[in-house]
Formats: structure tokens, sequence, C-alpha cells
């Protein structure tokens, strides 16, 4: 796959205070990547460096394999988590306003504009003003915005922050939609089901520097326990005792059926799943046998508290 945007060892400093320190990272094409870490880690620092709104004070950055050049921003759409939407204009003649700023002709402007105003189920709006708008309205027109002109870099900043469920699953279907035409997306977030739902790959700053890389799948296996969710009925006479040498416990939150028992089993050091496996097919009948895998909440949390620790 060919790389949309290289990050290539960008620090960046506010007086003493450093904001990213030595990171470096790869954004390919058509995939959805997601930014992360704690609040002040650095990532608006490099959203920013990207949008061309500061300079990294070292290292370089590459779109396309070109340095970034201020020609650049016309391919990129952009969601700030601030949305900068002007309250005294009306909703389509801002919509209107920032295509051209995109280099759209007067004609493709309106085209373009009508269009997601209609996907988005927000074409009623045109002649309100954006004060009149809820949070939750403003931020879809600004989505609307972002990706009007079709930009092959699309950066959201918190693209879920106050929507309902509804308007959010619409959103996220957006978002996935674009990425099978074709656009790579950036998505900061502090929401990991989000992440979960959408994101190819992940990135982890913490304190500035970068701390976890890799596909969502890479890093889910990367920090998994090995625990198994087992739904087991015993044979006649046989009970769970029989796992001893295993470490289990019964889930007391899931009910008995006809026998049943769903169990945890975390696999000691040298234990093998196909070990576990055997005991349990000696000890009664397997109904369902799955590795539970951390969420992307518990990674974030985990890879956190190492890297402190470090």
């Amino acid at each position: 796959m060919s790389k949309v945007l290289s990050i290539e060892h960008v620090s960046k400093y506010y007086g003493a205070y450093t904001a990213l320190s030595d990171v470096s990272l790869a954004v390919e094409k058509a995939q959805i990547f997601g930014l992360l870490g704690p609040n002040g880690a650095g990532k608006t620092s490099l959203i920013r460096i990207v949008n061309q709104i500061t300079a990294p004070d070292a290292g370089s950055v590459l779109i396309n394999g070109e340095r970034l050049r201020p020609h650049h921003i016309q391919n990129v759409g952009y969601l700030p988590e601030e949305r900068g939407l002007y309250r005294d204009m009306k909703v389509g003649e801002q919509a209107l306003f920032f295509a051209r700023l995109k280099g759209l002709s007067a004609a493709e402007a309106r085209a373009r504009v009508s269009h997601w105003f209609q996907r988005l189920g927000i074409q009623g709006w045109w002649h309100k003003k954006v004060q009149e708008l809820s949070k939750g309205m403003a931020q879809k027109l600004q989505f609307a915005i972002a990706v009007l002109h079709s930009p092959a870099l699309l950066i959201l900043d918190e693209p879920f922050s106050g929507f309902d469920p509804i308007n959010a699953n619409r959103i996220k279907d957006e978002i996935l939609e674009l990425r099978d035409r074709g656009a790579t997306v950036i998505c900061s977030t502090h929401r990991m089901e989000s992440v979960e739902a959408i994101c190819d790959h992940v990135v982890l700053i913490n304190q500035s520097r970068k701390i976890l890389d890799g596909a969502v799948q890479t890093v889910k296996n990367q920090f998994k326990k090995h625990v198994y969710d087992v739904h087991l009925v015993p044979f006649e006479g046989m009970a769970l005792q029989a796992l001893t040498h295993f470490d289990y416990q019964e889930r007391k939150d899931a009910p008995k059926y006809s026998g049943a028992y769903r169990v945890e089993v975390a696999l000691k050091p040298k234990q093998s799943p196909n070990e576990l496996l055997q005991a349990l097919m000696q000890i009664g009948t397997v109904r369902s046998f799955e590795e539970l895998l951390p969420t992307m909440d518990e990674v974030f949390i985990e890879a956190v508290k190492r890297d402190a620790h470090e």
C-alpha cells in the first residue's frame, strides 16, 4: 500500500514544554487511522502541524512522498474538535463559503453542498443561522463542510462528539464509505468503542511520545491475557473441579441452561489452548470455546500504565 502521510521524527516545543518528541508514523491510502492518547499527549499538536496551522521544530511531514507545502491543504478535509463555524451566518451560505475556499467553482460548490445536505438530511437547514443549531446539528454541518470537496486525506478530531446514537451511527457509516471509496481518514477520539468500530490501524501517543503503533487486531493480540470463555456441559458425575490445574472461575452473571456452565479460564505459563481444550473434552461437551481479547479501552489504559512505569 502507498503512504498518503508520513510523519518523520517530528518534534514540537512551546517554550520549555515538549508537545511532541521524535514522533514517526505512516498512514496508508484508504485506511482509517486512529490517533489516540490521553488529554495533553500531543495529538492536537500533530494535527495542527499536518493542517499547516503550525510547523514542526524538527523532523518532516510528507504527503504522498512530497514535503508538506501550502497547496496540499486543498486536498485535506479537517473537522476540528473546537467547531470553526460563524454563528451569524446562515447554514447554506457558510457551507458555500468554505467550499469556495477549497477551490470549487460557484456551480460545483452549490452542487456539492446540496448533495451532502441531502445525504445527511439537513437540506431544510439552508436558511437557519448557525446560532440556532444544537451541538449535534452544528457537528453534522461541520462534517459536511469537511468532506464536500472530496479530500483525499480527511482529519477528524472527536467526530462523534455531541451526537445521539442514531446520528453517531450515521456518521460512522459515512466515514466507512469514504474509506471504501479511497479516502484516507485520521480519526482522533477518546471513544474507544468508535475505534473498535471503524479503525484499521492505531497509534497511541503519551506525554509527547509514540508508545504504540499497529493494526487494531495486532495491538489487541499484544495485550491479550490468554483468557478463554467456555460454555461447557459436564458429563454425568463430572464437575468443574476437574479443571483444578487451570486458573478458572464460573461466570455467575451467565444463566445456566440444560446443565451448562459458562467459565472463564486463564492459561498459566507454558499451558496451551490445545491442552485446555483437551481437558475440557474429558469433562464434558464443549458448546463454545473463544479467546477473550482486550477491548481498546483496556489496551489504552494498560499501555499508558506500562509507559508510566518504564
